[in-house]
C-alpha cells in the first residue's frame, strides 16, 4: 500500500454546489494558509495527502455529485493514495448520520458551521482576526463577497434552512472591510451573494439595509462594479432600484428567483406573492431602472403542476422576455413543506417542460443580443480562451450568462481590463465584438 504520511501535508479542497459553497472553501484555505499549511484547490496534481470535499446537498442531481466526489475520494484512500478525506458542507449537515454509516472510510464529517472544528482536525487554529481574509478561487479581478448565511423564508421546495439555518446579516462595517481587503488584491468586481439579499439587515438593524449596503461598498476605492445575486421577490426593498439607478458602480442587474408565475402553485410553493404581485414587480424594475438585465430562475414540474399550470408559465415567459433565465426540474426533497404532497409529475414530462421553457427562452436571447449589433459597450475581460478574449457587460455574470468575444490575432486585451467593444455579431447567447 502506497502512502504519503512522510511528505508535509498538503491538503487539496474540492467545492461542489454554488458560489456560497465557493466562498466558504475559500475562507477555510484563508485560514489554513494563515496556519502555515499547504493548500491547493480541486488540484490536478497528485500530491495531496488531505482531502477535503465542500458538498452540495440542495437536490438530487447535487446530491448525487457530491455522493460521487466523496466515494471517488474514499476509493484513493483505500488505495493509499491519501491519508485523510473530510468532508463538509450542505450535504454533510444535513444527511451527516446517515454518511457516517455508509461511508466509514470518510475520517469525519462536519456540517456548515463547523469551519473551527475542521481547522482542528486539520492541524490548524482558527484564527478570529482573519475577517474575510479569503483565498480566492475565482479570477482575480472579482470575487463573491457573502452578505449573509441562512434563510428565513419558507418556501414548501427548499431545504436550505435546514442546511444553512436562520438568515444571518453580517454588519456593514465588516462587509466594507471584506471588499477593502479584496480591492487591495487587485478586486475590481463584488458578486453579492446571499440566500436572499433583500432579507439583508433585517436581523441586524431591524430594518433593511441593502440600499445603505450597496451605496457603502461603492466608495471603496478599486471596486468598479457591484452585482445582486439572489434577491427574493417579497418584500423587495425598493430603495435599492433607486441605488441601481443612480450609483455607477452599480451593475444594471438583478438576479430575482420567481419560480413559477401560476397562482395554485405559488401558494403551494409558500411563495408569498401572486402573479399580480410578480408582473407589478417586474414593471416597476424596468419603469425604474431602464434596460436593466433581469436574471430569473423557475422549477417546473412541482407536485400538482397541471399543464394548464405550465402552459401559463410558458406564455408568461414568452410574454415577459427576461434577458436571462434558468429552469429547474423539481426535486422531491425530504423533510421539506412539499415532501408531504405527491411527486406526480414525471421526470419525462419535467424535463420536456425543461425543454420548452429554454426555447422560448433561446430565441428571446436570440432577439435581444442581435438588437446589440452596432452598440458599444464597456465589458470586463475574465479570461483567452482559443483564439479569442471573452469578457462580460454589466448585464452579465459570471458563468452563468452571456460573454462578449473579441479575435486575439489581431488585439491584445489584457485579463482584468476593462474595455470599450463595439458588437459586430451575435448568437443565441454570445456577442462578438471589436475594440474600439
Amino acid at each position: 500500500m502506497r502512502t504519503k504520511s512522510l511528505k508535509k501535508n498538503i491538503i487539496n479542497v474540492i467545492t461542489l454546489g454554488c458560489s456560497k459553497n465557493i466562498y466558504d472553501s475559500e475562507v477555510l484555505m484563508g485560514q489554513l494558509k494563515a496556519n502555515d499549511m499547504q493548500v491547493e484547490h480541486e488540484s490536478e496534481k497528485d500530491d495531496s495527502n488531505i482531502v477535503v470535499v465542500n458538498t452540495c446537498g440542495f437536490i438530487d442531481n447535487a446530491k448525487e455529485e457530491s455522493i460521487n466526489t466523496i466515494l471517488e475520494q474514499a476509493q484513493r484512500k483505500e488505495l493509499g493514495e491519501i491519508d485523510k478525506l473530510f468532508v463538509t458542507g450542505c450535504l454533510s449537515e444535513r444527511y451527516k448520520q446517515d454518511l457516517q454509516k455508509e461511508m466509514p472510510n470518510v475520517d469525519q464529517f462536519f456540517g456548515t458551521t463547523d469551519l473551527p472544528k475542521l481547522l482542528q482536525a486539520l492541524g490548524a487554529d482558527y484564527k478570529h482576526e482573519l475577517l474575510g481574509d479569503r483565498l480566492t478561487t475565482t479570477p482575480k479581478h472579482y470575487a463573491y463577497l457573502k452578505i449573509a448565511e441562512g434563510c428565513d423564508r419558507p418556501c414548501s421546495f427548499c431545504a436550505i434552512p435546514l442546511m444553512r439555518g436562520k438568515h444571518k446579516s453580517k454588519s456593514i462595517e465588516n462587509l466594507v472591510k471584506e471588499a477593502k481587503g479584496l480591492a487591495a488584491n487587485g478586486v475590481k468586481e463584488l458578486i453579492l451573494i446571499a440566500q436572499d439579499l433583500t432579507y439583508y439587515g433585517l436581523d441586524l438593524y431591524k430594518e433593511r439595509k441593502l440600499a445603505a449596503l450597496l451605496t457603502a461598498l461603492s466608495e471603496v476605492e478599486g471596486i468598479d462594479w457591484i452585482r445582486l445575486h439572489y434577491a427574493f421577490p417579497t418584500g423587495f426593498p425598493e430603495d435599492v432600484l433607486e441605488v441601481i439607478r443612480t450609483n455607477s458602480k452599480v451593475c444594471h442587474y438583478i438576479d430575482i428567483p420567481l419560480q413559477h408565475i401560476s397562482d395554485s402553485v405559488l401558494k403551494s410553493m409558500r411563495r408569498g406573492t401572486s402573479q399580480a404581485k410578480t408582473n407589478a414587480l417586474l414593471h416597476k424594475f424596468r419603469e425604474q431602472v431602464p434596460g436593466m438585465a433581469i436574471r430569473t430562475s423557475l422549477i417546473v414540474g412541482y407536485p400538482g403542476e397541471t399543464e394548464e399550470d405550465f402552459q401559463e408559465l410558458k406564455k408568461w415567459v414568452f410574454e415577459t422576455k427576461f434577458d436571462r433565465l434558468g429552469v429547474f426540474t423539481y426535486s422531491h426533497e425530504e423533510n421539506t413543506h412539499a415532501f408531504i404532497l405527491e411527486d406526480d409529475v414525471s421526470e419525462e414530462v419535467k424535463h420536456q417542460r425543461a425543454e420548452e421553457i429554454m426555447e422560448v427562452q433561446s430565441q428571446i436571447s436570440f432577439d435581444l443580443n442581435q438588437e446589440k449589433i452596432g452598440k458599444s459597450f464597456k465589458v470586463l475581460f475574465d479570461r483567452k480562451e482559443g483564439d479569442y478574449f471573452i469578457g462580460r457587460t454589466e448585464f452579465d455574470s459570471p458563468d452563468v450568462d452571456n460573454e462578449v468575444l473579441v479575435k486575439a490575432d489581431d488585439t491584445y486585451i489584457r485579463i482584468g481590463d476593462f474595455a470599450q467593444i463595439k458588437i459586430i455579431h451575435a448568437d443565441h447567447y454570445d456577442l462578438y465584438g471589436e475594440l474600439v
